[in-house]
């Protein structure tokens, strides 16, 4: 029992929901008269504005232009208004002078109601397309081009060169700077080389100029002389009769490899 109940009120519940989206969606109602007013205006005004014109509504502030939009009776925001304008100035950039254009009909989105019509101009026909919120205030007007399938796939084919020629390009200069690379070693070695000598340079004393001693040159017999008779001397202090009578002789002089007196 307490089952059946509780789908019951699941039930009485979803039509309560399906039935206040319904009503919501029914109590939406367009003002057809403002729509179309505002449709023609926009196209009329953004057909005979000049650039002094477009120009002087860029410069308006915000509340200037919203002030005579509505004195217009126009139910257009400033933001809207604006966009509008640059949308028509790149339609006529892309497709020519506005000739004409034919009835509106419409239709409501997510976005809300929105009314298109199909356009003349100069170089190819396009699109006209409003959306309106729930208040009849237009929120964006957009222009579409209309291509054949040849412009199409060329247009296609210009974007996919431009891209992978960008693609290439950035690849070369890649590979470019990878190969430079090989340089930096060298260029690191000899920066660390001249480093290093500077260091070196800068550490290392300046050398101390020492001045030569003179060659002194040994007179062999005045140094024969010396022994001879210092061995007289103590000779004759040994009481030996020889020393003199001269009784020993000098023949010669070598020097020995060490001098133990030093030791």
């Amino acid at each position: 029992m307490r089952k059946k109940i509780s789908l019951l009120l699941c039930a009485v519940a979803v039509m309560l929901c399906f039935t206040a989206c319904k009503s919501s969606e029914e109590a939406v109602e367009y003002n057809t008269a403002a729509i179309d007013q505002t449709t023609e205006f926009m196209i009329n005004y953004c057909a005979n504005a000049d650039a002094a014109m477009l120009e002087q509504w860029r410069s308006m502030r915000e509340f200037t232009m919203e002030l005579q939009l509505t004195q217009a009776g126009i139910p257009v925001t400033p933001e809207s208004f604006l966009g509008a304008l640059d949308a028509w100035e790149a339609a006529i950039d892309e497709c020519g002078a506005y000739v004409s254009h034919g009835d509106f009909t419409s239709e409501e989105t997510n976005e809300g109601l929105k009314v298109s019509a199909a356009a003349q101009f100069a170089d190819r026909d396009a699109t006209i397309s409003f959306v309106f919120d729930e208040k009849s205030y237009m929120e964006s007007m957009t222009v579409d081009g209309e291509y054949s399938l040849g412009e199409i796939l060329e247009k296609a084919g210009l974007n996919t060169v431009l891209g992978m020629g960008t693609v290439f390009a950035v690849l070369i200069f890649i590979s470019f700077l990878i190969s430079l690379f090989k340089f930096i070693p060298a260029l690191t070695g000899a920066n660390k080389k001249k480093e290093e000598k500077t260091s070196t340079a800068a550490a290392a004393p300046a050398p101390v100029m020492v001045p030569a001693a003179p060659e002194t040159e040994e007179d062999d017999t005045e140094l024969i002389a010396v022994i001879a008779a210092a061995i007289a001397a103590a000779r004759e202090e040994a009481g030996m009769e020889e020393a003199a009578a001269g009784g020993f002789y000098v023949r010669s002089i070598r020097r020995r490899p060490s001098n133990k007196w030093n030791s």
